[in-house]
């Protein structure tokens, strides 16, 4: 076993040792399983283990600490992305913030209006932040917008970016990737207190203190002033291609002295965190709590992405160049860190199947080997 997997193995070890009771370590065992099967819809009442409402009661009803379950999950992460070797300067630790929309339908009444629309868009709206440094990629935490008169998305971020552990903005180099959602001046301000740097979206009808708008820049790199700033930025863009070919002009900014090449390499950095939406939702279900408490929909949230994370680690645990195969990362990490849920359900059909065996004249047995 690879040295990663081991570690994953220990944070699978520690997250049952969490747990209260016997039934509670099996229900989240179960649950880590259905994520694990990476089709994207891991439906409760889909579980061959635990039946749908002993998992209900898991996210709903029983008393164990969600919190001390992120704690733990944050911890191995962190000693897992220190213990790489560092040669030369610092590594940049990309901090990547945006806001998706979980869609859902119907009524969730005990949400107290958290299920809401918003830019066209029905659901739960939540702000993630996502790191990125060399191999590793961490959803590390997310806030639930709460609509109007609440705190922005950009508040929401700014405050996600205050929580970062010292243990990682100490160790690396902080530069915050964030989309014209985030191109605020409050946004822009905030970061530049805590003095990190940031690569944003911006709009192309922005105005700068000589009167001018950012659509009539001709030379990327340029400094300028915006209003409402009293420090300066750096101005680069690059073409988008949308649907149907047609290009789009896309600014954005840097609060960094850079080459103009460069805010352009790194604006195009910020997509890398659309790219995990799609997988977060469509592999691992992300999107797809039918709970109705607001405590079972965000340990799902939470367990959806320690799902992620034990299958990323899997995936590097094979060191492959290429691109990873999610369904097969996922597949790995249930067959080494979870393997009972792999073998019970076979011995369960296996059981069911003894009768129409014997009529075939098979007698089959399975025999426990001692190791």
């Amino acid at each position: 076993m690879s040295i990663i997997l081991a570690h994953a193995q220990g944070l699978v070890y520690t997250l049952l040792s969490l747990m209260p009771s016997h039934c509670q370590r099996d229900s989240l065992q179960a649950l880590l399983g259905l994520f694990l099967q990476a089709q994207g819809h891991p439906l409760p009442q889909q579980c061959q283990v635990k039946s749908a409402s002993a998992l209900s009661r898991f996210l709903n009803v029983y008393a164990w600490s969600t919190r001390c379950l992120i704690r733990e999950s944050r911890r191995m992460v962190i000693q897992q992305i220190l213990s790489q070797p560092r040669i030369g300067r610092k590594p940049i630790l990309q901090v990547i913030i945006d806001l998706t929309t979980l869609e859902k339908r119907g009524k969730f009444k005990a949400l107290d209006g958290l299920v809401r629309v918003y830019h066209g868009k029905r659901g739960l709206h939540v702000v993630v932040v996502y790191l990125v440094v060399g191999q590793w990629r961490v959803p590390w935490s997310f806030r639930v917008y709460r609509g109007k008169n609440t705190a922005s998305p950009a508040q929401l971020g700014l405050k996600l970016v205050g929580s970062l552990p010292k243990a990682l903005t100490n160790h690396f180099q902080v530069l915050i990737l964030v989309d014209t959602a985030f191109g605020s001046i409050e946004f822009l301000k905030g970061i530049r207190k805590f003095k990190y740097h940031a690569i944003a979206g911006v709009r192309c009808d922005r105005q700068l203190q000589d009167g001018r708008s950012l659509k009539q820049l001709h030379k990327r790199g340029s400094q300028v002033r915006l209003v409402g700033l009293k420090f300066p930025v750096t101005i680069s863009w690059y073409y988008l291609k949308r649907d149907g070919g047609k290009l789009e002009k896309r600014f954005v900014l840097s609060t960094k002295a850079l080459k103009g090449s460069t805010i352009t390499w790194w604006g195009k950095r910020r997509w890398q965190i659309e790219g995990w939406f799609k997988i977060a939702k469509h592999r691992f279900g992300l999107h797809r709590f039918g709970q109705a408490t607001l405590k079972g929909i965000y340990r799902w949230l939470v367990l959806s992405l320690i799902a992620y994370l034990l299958a990323h680690w899997a995936y590097l645990s094979t060191a492959s160049p290429n691109l990873p195969d999610w369904a097969e990362a996922a597949k790995l990490a249930l067959e080494v860190l979870l393997p009972q849920l792999v073998i019970l359900p076979l011995l369960l059909e296996f059981q069911r199947l003894q009768p129409l065996l014997r009529t075939q004249g098979l007698e089959l047995q399975i025999t426990r080997c001692k190791m």
